[in-house]
């Protein structure tokens, strides 16, 4: 028995130094947050196009569509593509076609329906995007992605375009950022996935994010994304990463571009998404998909080892005080950074203040529990590179080869 404690001793001292600079990185992302947030976001506005992909008419489709119309930008245009006229969001989206311009003026000059057909090389968002970008105006100097699960505010697009005025900026992007729910596991999807969100900052390892990402238009072209990267993938975000990275470009996190997301859902689908997010990790990045196995790894073989210890009937009890203090220490750190993201969902999303103030606390309450999913997700991805995405099942044979293995109608 008198090894045991020294292991566990240098696993300590490795999951410590990972949680203080963990809850550094998150005091980092807050300070990033106000800095920008109290800094207009600038004056350029060139002429964009935005295309959504949409699959399925998803109860808060008519709320979110309208926030991409009432957009406070001088010239945009709209395309959402669908892949079926049978897709229930078709008729839906039709009906704003019509008359996208609010009263005064807000609101694209253009928007259109594209029907894109089934995908047969690459993931249907992808080949979605494609055939939406066949459809836009010529005068766009820049391109904009986002998905129609989430709600932006109406600077969001004028937020998420201006980073582009440094030219040495390739990418602008922003985040999701999950509202926690009435029920158990949308809460804990919301801490979940905003764990990832703080992982974004004001620095180099910085990663676009499908639902909002912008791109000037010349580099599209420059970096033959449509051509090289999105001609046989599922993920258009690391796809659209990868390209940046390999011609030295840069990544700009915009936090005026959290994008207010709420989904309620049962544990198996939230634990079905979250081991979707992860298999893409595991292909399309394999070395963040190996350092997140390693962290969660000691996360979880520390936990386990010291309670074996507490637990333990040869264990002094003044060494089993001492062990139940540092878990503790580790617990209590997971959990401030939890505190942040309430801080920062309580800054960012001031509408929501009556709802935070009922349900914000489950970020830092459900925060001990993330790192076992994640552990599960991370584990589960090294097994399969199978997932089901809107219906549509895949095999991602390679970053750059997907089998389609079968499909379900919208």
């Amino acid at each position: 028995m008198s090894g045991l404690p020294h292991i566990f001793i240098v696993l300590g001292i490795l999951l410590l130094a990972q949680s203080v600079m963990s809850l550094r990185d998150g005091f980092r992302f807050l300070r990033y947050v106000r800095l920008t947030r109290s800094q207009p976001p600038g004056d350029y506005v060139p002429p964009v196009a935005v295309t959504i992909p949409v699959r399925g008419a998803e109860p808060a489709l008519e709320a979110n569509v309208l926030a991409f119309l009432r957009q406070d930008y001088p010239e945009y245009q709209v395309t959402f593509v669908v892949d079926d006229k049978k897709d229930p969001a078709f008729l839906k989206l039709s009906t704003f076609v019509a008359k996208p311009t609010e009263p005064g003026g807000m609101g694209p000059a253009r928007c259109s329906v594209v029907v894109a057909g089934a995908c047969e090389k690459s993931g249907q968002k992808v080949h979605n995007l494609l055939r939406g970008l066949e459809t836009i105006d010529d005068t766009a100097e820049v391109l904009v992605f986002a998905d129609v699960d989430a709600r932006p505010n109406p600077s969001w697009l004028r937020s998420l375009v201006a980073p582009l005025a440094n030219p040495r900026i390739t990418v602008s992007t922003g985040f999701r950022w999950y509202l926690p729910g009435k029920t158990f596991a949308s809460q804990l999807r919301a801490a979940w996935d905003t764990s990832i969100a703080t992982l974004l900052g004001e620095h180099d390892s910085s990663f676009p994010w499908g639902g909002s990402m912008a791109v000037r238009a010349q580099d599209f072209k420059r970096l033959r994304v449509a051509e090289r990267y999105w001609a046989s993938t599922v993920s258009d975000d690391y796809a659209l990463g990868r390209a940046v990275r390999d011609a030295g470009g840069k990544i700009r996190f915009e936090p005026r571009c959290l994008v207010l997301s709420r989904e309620d859902s049962t544990l198996g689908e939230f634990l079905r998404w979250a081991n979707r997010q992860i298999i893409i990790t595991r292909v399309y990045a394999p070395r963040l998909w190996r350092l997140g196995l390693a962290a969660h790894l000691l996360y979880a073989s520390t936990l386990t080892f010291g309670m074996v210890l507490v637990f333990s009937p040869r264990m002094p009890l003044q060494e089993k005080f001492g062990i139940v203090a540092f878990l503790l220490v580790i617990l209590a750190l997971g959990m401030a950074k939890g505190a942040i993201r309430s801080m920062v969902a309580r800054e960012t999303f001031p509408e929501e203040r009556e709802f935070l103030a009922q349900y914000g606390n489950r970020y830092w309450q459900l925060a001990p529990l993330v790192p076992w999913v994640m552990l599960w997700n991370f584990v589960t991805a090294g097994f399969t590179r199978s997932i089901e995405w809107r219906g549509i099942r895949y095999r991602l044979r390679s970053e750059h080869e997907v089998e389609i293995l079968g499909r379900q109608s919208p």
